[in-house]
């Protein structure tokens, strides 16, 4: 079979001879690598620090033959993007078909045999028969069915993936009220920070995303509202709207991508600022131009689960918070940020926030260093590598990793089981033939 990589991606990697051979984790995910830094990102790239992680996106059009793009990741994980002739996106059962084979090719080039299995989207759930886990792990990070365009079928996956998984994760305690009795081994790991990113004494002022910052910012008076994440229809558009029009002399800053929803219907003010989808690196910078951070999320379906992972990291870069009454935002960080159910009440809590005095300060920057100082992704990670032990233990990593050849040159390969292992025959059982689900 030849390799699924350009030439261009086939940079020699260390082989079995020059390192301590370790646990291939293979990851199917619907966000990509390069999209908003986030928690795929932080938990695998701490945990490539222990295991070969291969973090495989959704496909990509492109006219010609299926193929994985490849690219090295800073921390060691490989990012696979396959890019296809199938014009609909997602996991499909089109895509599925032709990324089996790109898959299979990947284990065979890799050496890659009873690999842990990590999925953050159930309809990678058919590809994962072919791979002969040892484990699979569900990290559930939000209640995608609720979202904008979610797949007809994605529920019925889920279930089967809530089936054959051997490990849940949850990404808040929503989600794990909400699973907590599907499954027997089921653990809430809520959203974490990188505090040391974001904390103000870290933050280099001669710095490029600093000067840019400063510019964004140019001409624009204070009190500074800020806002970064995703702009979808998890927001309420119309708050932000009613809020700007409130307080014209307050200034709105809006970073971030728009999804799923038209750019063109935002709201437009003098003083509501979107400035686009700005780098991980930079966001520190942001944070200190602004006076209070903002959580302004809509209640609906789609924010019945969330655990914004933003909001440990306003805390983190010393700035005071005010959100919408999210469940999980009151629940873990209620201590430390305000809430506003009405327009009023959000202008209200915003006033409050700005006007509080020294000592009023001080107490509220106790108590979120201390939010702050008890989630970190760091021990969120070994937690994780903790619970996966169990699953490395029962087998020799020496026995189950081989030698890893530079690209195109023969691996070396661990003979294969011919017949299905029950956890393949089960995976195709549950979603081979499939019924949509409305």
């Amino acid at each position: 079979m030849t390799s699924s990589f350009p030439a261009s991606f086939a940079d020699p990697l260390p082989s079995s001879t020059t390192r301590q051979a370790r646990i291939p984790l293979v990851v199917f995910s619907h966000l990509r690598w390069g999209f908003v830094f986030q928690r795929p990102q932080h938990l695998l790239s701490r945990l490539a620090r222990d295991f070969d992680v291969f973090f495989i996106e959704e496909p990509v059009f492109h006219e010609g033959a299926a193929r994985f793009q490849r690219a090295r990741q800073q921390g060691g994980v490989d990012v696979l993007t396959p890019f296809t002739n199938v014009r609909s996106g997602g996991f499909n059962d089109e895509q599925v078909a032709l990324m089996k084979p790109l898959v299979a090719d990947l284990l065979m080039e890799r050496g890659i045999v009873e690999p842990l299995v990590w999925l953050y989207t159930p309809m990678a759930l058919p590809l994962v028969a072919d791979l002969e886990p040892r484990a699979v792990i569900y990290d559930c990070m939000d209640e995608l069915a609720s979202f904008k365009f979610a797949p007809a079928e994605l529920l019925q996956r889920e279930d089967a993936l809530m089936e054959l998984a051997d490990v849940v994760f949850t990404g808040g305690p929503s989600l794990y009220q909400a699973r907590k009795d599907r499954h027997p081994n089921i653990h809430c790991l809520p959203s974490a920070v990188d505090a040391a990113h974001f904390a103000p004494c870290n933050l280099d002022g001669d710095a490029l995303e600093s000067t840019v910052a400063a510019e964004l910012h140019r001409g624009m008076g204070h009190p500074r509202l800020g806002f970064f994440g995703v702009i979808d229809e998890r927001l309420d558009i119309a708050l932000i709207e009613a809020l700007a029009d409130a307080r014209p002399d307050w200034q709105i800053v809006m970073a971030g991508p728009v999804v799923k929803i038209d750019a063109s219907t935002l709201p437009h003010r003098p003083n509501l600022h979107w400035i686009g989808m700005q780098r991980y690196e930079a966001l520190p910078h942001l944070l200190a131009q602004w006076d209070v951070c903002l959580l302004p999320f809509a209640l609906n379906e789609a924010t019945r689960f969330i655990s914004p992972t933003k909001t440990l990291e306003y805390l983190a870069g010393g700035k005071p918070a005010v959100s919408t009454p999210i469940h999980d935002v009151i629940s873990l960080y209620g201590s430390a940020v305000r809430i506003g159910a009405t327009v009023g009440e959000f202008v209200e809590a915003i006033e409050l926030t700005l006007g509080q005095s020294v000592a009023e300060r001080a107490a509220w920057r106790a108590a979120a260093q201390s939010l702050v100082d008890n989630c970190t992704w760091d021990g969120t990670a070994a937690r994780i590598a903790a619970l996966l032990g169990a699953y490395v233990r029962h087998g020799s990593a020496e026995a189950i990793v081989v030698d890893q050849p530079p690209l195109g040159a023969a691996p070396v390969i661990v003979p294969a089981v011919e017949a299905p292992t029950p956890m393949a025959a089960a995976i195709l059982a549950s979603v081979e033939p499939r019924t949509a689900v409305s």
